[in-house]
């Protein structure tokens, strides 16, 4: 499907069998002959090997990035020592970089790609659901600092993004349901018909699983391409349960969560808030709440939880301007919108309740 905004085109691939032919949508997409492949090690030892099989095949010159797999590796160190590789191995402003992993690979092959000779082109393939259908799409790339998620950054648009759902064969079941707290997250904030196909979700086949990640590509490029730079509160809506999420990975040190499990209990508290400021009837709280646990995503923190981690990490969350909160309520299922007024006290309460 092509994905469209003011300043930006392209292309996100969904289907089986992709990675075989990504040589080919490459070579007549893009001109330059060298790239790197940016992945993790987990990743890196299934996939690599396959990607640069399909690369060499029409004559381009990969070169194996990799990085240790999980959060601790969004760091600046870490993209400057990506970046360091890369011009050792010769890449230069004609070569482009694809990210090979999950969201955090996509989040820092982008950013390195995004600095790079000052902006080369960037693929995605991501290889987990979430980043299928979230972090791949919408061009947001960045680093974690000490004070929390995404603080360094660039928005810098992929040039293709290709999904192919075979890889997600080979995830362990908690990596793939947590790709459906992102999903869910969609259907709260802008598809209610499907929230209520979700809540009888069974599907195993291929294709109903390649039309729900379309279906959730195309709620997240229509809400971007409203508001590409995040700049007048459109695209905010797409925040709805990460407030809270960012701050609880920050709390357990980005060990205790998955990010999607952390945005599970986000969103809950999210509910919570939104009964208060936004009207949300709490039958539709509990409904979402049932759905989460569907899909075995957390919905309480565990009783020796710091939450006065938390609430520590509130504070360095990049929605917060000028010292006010810019908090995503949902007045009901398949809607949402930005709000000035809910507190700091309103969110603790929430936390308190999880």
């Amino acid at each position: 499907m092509e994905i469209r905004g003011a300043r930006y085109c392209y292309s996100a691939l969904v289907g089986s069998g992709l990675i075989r032919q990504l040589g080919k949508q490459v070579h007549k997409l893009l001109p330059g002959s060298t790239c790197a492949i940016i992945s993790d090690t987990n990743v890196a030892a299934i996939f690599a090997r396959r990607v640069k099989r399909s690369l060499e095949s029409v004559g381009l010159k990969p070169t194996l990035v990799t990085i240790p797999a999980g959060e601790k590796s969004k760091t600046l160190q870490q993209a400057g020592i990506i970046c360091e590789q890369m011009l050792a191995a010769g890449l230069d402003r004609q070569s482009f970089v694809i990210g090979l992993g999950g969201g955090v690979v996509g989040d820092v092959s982008g950013f390195v790609a995004a600095i790079y000779h000052r902006g080369i082109p960037h693929i995605q393939i991501p290889t987990t659901l979430l980043a299928m259908v979230d972090s791949s799409i919408g061009g947001k790339t960045g680093v974690n600092t000490a004070d929390g998620k995404n603080l360094l950054g660039a928005v810098h648009q992929p040039s293709l993004v290709i999904d192919d759902v075979d890889v997600l064969k080979t995830l362990p079941r908690r990596e793939f349901n947590q790709g459906f707290a992102e999903i869910i997250k969609h259907a709260i904030i802008a598809d209610a018909k499907m929230f209520g196909m979700l809540q009888s979700w069974e599907a195993s086949e291929a294709l109903a699983l390649q039309q729900l990640i379309c279906r959730n590509i195309k709620i997240k490029a229509k809400i971007v391409g409203q508001d590409e730079h995040d700049r007048t509160g459109k695209r905010a809506i797409l925040n709805f349960g990460h407030t809270v999420s960012h701050a609880i990975e920050r709390a357990g040190n980005y060990r205790k969560f998955l990010h999607g499990e952390a945005l599970s209990l986000g969103i809950v508290a999210a509910c919570a808030v939104s009964i208060k400021r936004a009207g949300l009837a709490p039958g539709q709280r509990d409904t979402v709440i049932d759905l989460l646990q569907r899909f075995d995503l957390p919905t309480r923190l565990p009783k020796n939880f710091p939450r006065e981690k938390i609430f520590k990490a509130l504070k360095f969350d990049k929605k917060f301007e000028a010292g006010k909160i810019r908090f995503v309520v949902t007045p009901r299922l398949g809607a949402a919108c930005l709000r000035s007024d809910v507190t700091l006290e309103d969110i603790h309460k929430a936390v308190d309740e999880l």
